[in-house]
């Protein structure tokens, strides 16, 4: 992608999040895959690619740092255990229903293999609450399920990754599942980049303070962010859980004190610019991305994956939220019915899928597959948040 493209593709975002004013009910990911489609018909575009590597290292860590590091700590302590569970054991629970539920219906039309689908389902697990928290916030007098939805997100990232990485090992190399190995790789990645994490985001509260220039606050917020995913990722622990603990505990360590609101004020100044930028770009280049898989014969299989998709979060979600005593009288089938929806697939799927596409050896069939269902839930499970929020509240 050379410059003038990625001029070009501000300058769209640009104009998209200047008609979405009130961002009330617009959807604005949507807007800009669809958009982004539309270029892939444009010879001038035929050179946008997305690629792992490039979601991975450039775009994830500023996205999952502002996240983190803008999510309130009260509402990750009032909310821990919902979060918690739902981010972990939840969303293993849901990728073993995925998995299952994607067997048995896929081999009904093609041939594939339950490594294969649970494969798929690990890559449809993690959640993207990019604009449909403002939407909720905005549709709904309970901002509980908002703030569960954008901390689950950032909890489940780290998870889906380590699934990921496990099933591809034993889609590639044809390996059987040991729980045992799997358990301890869990416990190790996770943890580490917990730790790391945690590392990285009380230096940077502690340094931030040896320079009174706001320019070089920001320089040292963007080092954090970057430097916590990079490093994780080099000694084999999750970047992703590291970075997302960084913005964490710098939250954390900011809200102790109230002379320390300018250190955040400044890095809002920043980030809260670089957030609409990426996504701008982002979604518009898997929209450009997109095109070529969904040329495919699949389309009937792919809306019943998708379909599969929010039931299996729905029923685990149910049974998570109505199974302990505490919790179901908190929350009712209604909410549990608005969390489920609003599990919309985004960016980590797509970079997980990307990292799928970059062995080679992935079926064409299982990408396109793959790829049709997270462009089902963007478009479907975006554009219903809004009237599913405000029949369900009355």
């Amino acid at each position: 992608m050379n410059t003038h493209q990625l001029l070009i593709l501000l300058v769209i975002g640009y104009i998209v999040y200047s008609i979405d004013k009130k961002q009330n009910f617009f959807p604005v990911p949507i807007v800009l895959v669809v958009l982004g489609i539309g270029l892939s018909f444009i010879p001038f575009f035929s050179s946008v690619t997305i690629s792992k590597e490039l979601i991975f290292m450039v775009f994830l860590p500023a996205l999952l740092f502002t996240s983190a590091y803008r999510f309130p700590i009260k509402n990750l302590r009032k909310n821990k255990w919902v979060i918690g569970s739902l981010g972990t054991g939840g969303l293993l629970l849901t990728v073993a229903v995925l998995g299952i539920t994607i067997f048995l219906i896929g081999n009904v039309f093609i041939s594939l293999s339950l490594t294969a689908s649970l494969l798929v389902a690990s890559i449809l697990a993690p959640t993207d609450p990019v604009s449909v928290v403002s939407i909720l916030k905005n549709s709904s007098s309970d901002e509980r399920i908002a703030d569960i939805v954008e901390g689950e997100s950032l909890m489940n990232d780290g998870t889906s990754i380590v699934l990921f990485t496990v099933f591809l090992e034993m889609y590639l190399h044809h390996t059987s599942f040991a729980i045992g190995s799997f358990v301890t790789e869990f416990l190790f990645v996770a943890l580490g980049g917990v730790a790391l994490g945690a590392i990285f985001g009380w230096l940077m509260s502690k340094l931030v303070h040896f320079t009174h220039h706001r320019e070089y606050q920001v320089m040292l917020s963007i080092i954090v962010a970057y430097g916590s995913f990079y490093i994780g990722e080099g000694i084999g622990v999750s970047g992703v859980l590291s970075t997302v603990t960084a913005g964490l505990m710098l939250s954390y360590e900011f809200g102790k004190n109230i002379k320390e609101a300018h250190f955040r004020s400044a890095l809002n100044g920043f980030w809260d610019i670089v957030e609409p930028s990426v996504l701008a770009i982002l979604f518009l280049m898997i929209g450009v991305q997109s095109a070529g898989y969904l040329q495919f014969s699949e389309w009937g299989l792919a809306l019943l994956i998708f379909i599969a998709s929010v039931l299996a979060r729905y029923v685990v979600l149910l049974a998570t939220l109505k199974g302990i005593p505490k919790w179901r009288r908190s929350f009712s089938v209604k909410d549990a019915t608005l969390i489920a929806w609003t599990g919309i697939k985004g960016t980590m799927s797509v970079a997980l899928l990307m990292g799928l596409e970059a062995e080679n050896n992935g079926s064409s069939m299982l990408i396109s597959l793959t790829f049709a269902a997270i462009m089902l839930s963007l478009v479907i499970q975006s554009v219903g948040v809004y009237p599913l929020t405000k029949k369900l509240s009355k």
